[in-house]
């Protein structure tokens, strides 16, 4: 980003969030981009989505609910009774709605930043595992997905979607399809590589 735009951006998210959720905010911001120097991805959408991705965080449960009866959103089953997830579909709907960002692919990252899902881009990526390996990050097993993300994001995606879905069994709440597909699909690609690689030695 230009300093110009960063200042913009910084400054329209710190009158919006927290204190501590504005320092994650800028924390995931440099996570994304140190993540998109290593693995080739594009450092300008990187720092912007992690600034924002969690721009609609603050506003409370009657304010998702406003902002969603607003714009039409409608919630699947699995996350109507999931309001920790709300704030990433209402914050892909409030960039490009109310910041006029129309790239997909920013609007994606954010929105898919909380579940992950199948087929996620290299940005998805990115700003799903900078979320979870910021530095303020200390929760248990936080460790364990950043020795993975200085693997492969590959690695890191697996680690954290794994924990996530066994967090919903040891609380006995719906795992997100979205999360599910995530990890199948990394766990698939692998096992497809194994069976090329036996194949090549034989």
């Amino acid at each position: 980003m230009t300093d110009m735009e960063r200042e913009y951006y910084t400054q329209h998210i710190r009158v919006r969030l927290t204190e501590w959720r504005f320092s994650h905010s800028v924390n995931v911001s440099r996570e994304a981009v140190r993540l998109a120097e290593k693995y080739g991805g594009d450092v300008h959408k990187a720092e912007l989505a992690g600034l924002l991705h969690d721009v609609m965080k603050d506003v409370g449960k009657k304010g998702q609910i406003e902002f969603m009866e607003q714009y039409g959103i409608k919630l699947s089953r699995y996350e109507e009774n999931a309001p920790k997830l709300w704030h990433a579909i209402t914050g892909a709907v409030y960039v490009k709605k109310i910041l006029d960002i129309k790239d997909k692919d920013i609007i994606n990252a954010i929105r898919y930043h909380t579940t992950g899902r199948e087929g996620m881009s290299l940005l998805e990526k990115i700003i799903y595992v900078a979320d979870c390996t910021s530095e303020e990050r200390d929760y248990e097993g936080v460790d364990e997905v950043r020795m993975a993300a200085e693997m492969s994001l590959e690695d890191a995606v697996e680690v954290a979607a794994a924990a996530s879905l066994q967090d919903r069994i040891d609380d006995r709440t719906p795992m997100h399809p979205d999360t599910v597909g995530a990890y199948n699909e990394i766990i698939f690609q692998k096992q497809a590589k194994r069976r090329r690689e036996e194949k090549g030695n034989k």
